[in-house]
C-alpha cells in the first residue's frame, strides 16, 4: 500500500500543499509549528478514524475556511485508487468516485499506523488511551467491530440513564433486562476480538521491544479485565457478561453508572514484570509505545497481506543511535513518513526522499 499523490487544502495551518512521495522512506523536516504533524494527520484521516490529536473535526479546519479538503491517490489491492475527504458540517468521503454513507465504510480501504508523541499516553496515562488504541487497531482490520463498539456504547448510555431514572420510578426496574441483554451481546464480541488481537499483537511486540533494547529487557502485554468475564465461546462470554451485569445492579443503582464491561478494561503493559506506567524510564516507555505501534503494523500485514503506510512523528527524539538504527532497519521495506526538525537525525538513511515543511507548504529538496 502506497500513497502516490496527496493534496491538502485548508487543513489546520496548511492552506494548500501537494506532495508526490516515494515508495520508501520520506523525511519531512522543518522547524516547529510549520505543519509537519498536520501533514501526517491529513494522511491518517483517510483511514476513516478520528484524529489522533483532536476529538473535534472543527479543530481540523483552517481559520480562513469553512471546510478542509483532502485528496489522495494511492495504490492498494493491485490497483490505483483515489479518495476524497471534505471536513465541514460532518465528513464527506468519496472513494473511487462513489460517495460513502459513513466513515465506517472507508475503514479498511486505506491502512496506516501512526506514532506521535501523544501516543506516549498509551503507556503513561490511564486505561482510556489503551482501550482506544485497541479499538482503532481492530476496527482497521474488521470495520464491523467499530459498529459493534458504537452499539455497545449506546446501550451502556441507555442503561446509565435508566439506573438514574429507577431511583424516581421503581416500575422501570424490570426494563434493565432488555438493556443488559444488549450490552452482554455486544460486550461478548468486543471482549472476544480484543483477546484475539492482543494474542496476535504480543507475538510481534515481544520481538520488536527485544530489538529496541538489544535483548536486555522483556515486554509483556495482556488483557486486564476489571471484572473477569471468561468463556471459550461467544455464547459463554455473553452468559457470563449478563450475569456480571445482574450481580452489579445493586452497586450500579447507587452510583448511577455501569461498573462492569469492556468499557472498564485495560491493556496491561509490563517491562521485566513491572508496570511500565509506574516503573518504566522515559526511554523504556517510549520504546514500549513504539513496539505497540510497529506491532500494530505487523498484525495488519499478517492479517491482510498488506503493508500499511507508517506515519512516524518525531519518532527519533530521545532515542539512542542503536534504537534509531533498529527502527530504520525495521521499516526499510515500507512506505514511511518520518517528521523531524533536523534531517541529520536520520543520517543513517541511505535511500528515500527529503521534504521541507515551511509555513504550511511542503517541498521536495
Amino acid at each position: 500500500m502506497n500513497v502516490k499523490h496527496l493534496e491538502v487544502k485548508n487543513f489546520r495551518n496548511i492552506e494548500r500543499t501537494t506532495i508526490d512521495p516515494c515508495d520508501g522512506v520520506n523525511i519531512i523536516y522543518g522547524e516547529n509549528a510549520q505543519g509537519k504533524t498536520n501533514l501526517l494527520e491529513s494522511i491518517w484521516m483517510f483511514t476513516g478514524c478520528r484524529s489522533f490529536r483532536s476529538s473535534k473535526d472543527s479543530e481540523l479546519i483552517n481559520f480562513n475556511s469553512k471546510t478542509a479538503n483532502l485528496s489522495m491517490d494511492f495504490f492498494a489491492r493491485d490497483r490505483d485508487q483515489n479518495a476524497y475527504l471534505e471536513i465541514g458540517e460532518g465528513r464527506k468521503f468519496i472513494l473511487n468516485g462513489v460517495k460513502m454513507k459513513s466513515s465506517n465504510q472507508i475503514m479498511g480501504e486505506f491502512l496506516a499506523v501512526i506514532f506521535s508523541p501523544v501516543h506516549l499516553s498509551l503507556v503513561k496515562e490511564g486505561p482510556y488511551e489503551r482501550r482506544r488504541f485497541l479499538d482503532i487497531a481492530i476496527s482497521q482490520l474488521k470495520p464491523k467491530y467499530a459498529v459493534t463498539l458504537s452499539q455497545y456504547n449506546k446501550a451502556i448510555a441507555q442503561r446509565n440513564v435508566l439506573l438514574k431514572d429507577i431511583q424516581l420510578h421503581s416500575e422501570l426496574y424490570d426494563t434493565l433486562d432488555i438493556w443488559e441483554d444488549r450490552i452482554a451481546f455486544f460486550a461478548s464480541e468486543i471482549i472476544r476480538q480484543r483477546l484475539g488481537y492482543i494474542n496476535k499483537l504480543s507475538f510481534y511486540t515481544d520481538e520488536i521491544y527485544s530489538g529496541l533494547s538489544s535483548g536486555k529487557e522483556k515486554l509483556d502485554i495482556s488483557y486486564n479485565q476489571q471484572t473477569v468475564v471468561v468463556g471459550d465461546t461467544k455464547h459463554e462470554l455473553y452468559e457470563n457478561m449478563k450475569n456480571q451485569l445482574y450481580q452489579s445492579r445493586k452497586l450500579d443503582l447507587v452510583t448511577g453508572f455501569t461498573s462492569v464491561g469492556p468499557h472498564r478494561d485495560d491493556l496491561s503493559i509490563k517491562i521485566d514484570r513491572l508496570p511500565a506506567r509506574n516503573y518504566g524510564s522515559q526511554g523504556q516507555q517510549r520504546s514500549a509505545a513504539l513496539s505497540l505501534k510497529l506491532g500494530e503494523a505487523a498484525v495488519i500485514k499478517n492479517f491482510s497481506d498488506v503493508q500499511p503506510v507508517a506515519l512516524l512523528d518525531d519518532v527519533m527524539s530521545e532515542l539512542d543511535t542503536g534504537r534509531q538504527n533498529y527502527i530504520l532497519n525495521h521499516i526499510k521495506d515500507w512506505q514511511v513518513f518520518i517528521t523531524c526538525c533536523d534531517p541529520a537525525a536520520v543520517k543513517n538513511l541511505k535511500y528515500g526522499m527529503k521534504l521541507e515543511m515551511k509555513d504550511g507548504i511542503c517541498k521536495k529538496k
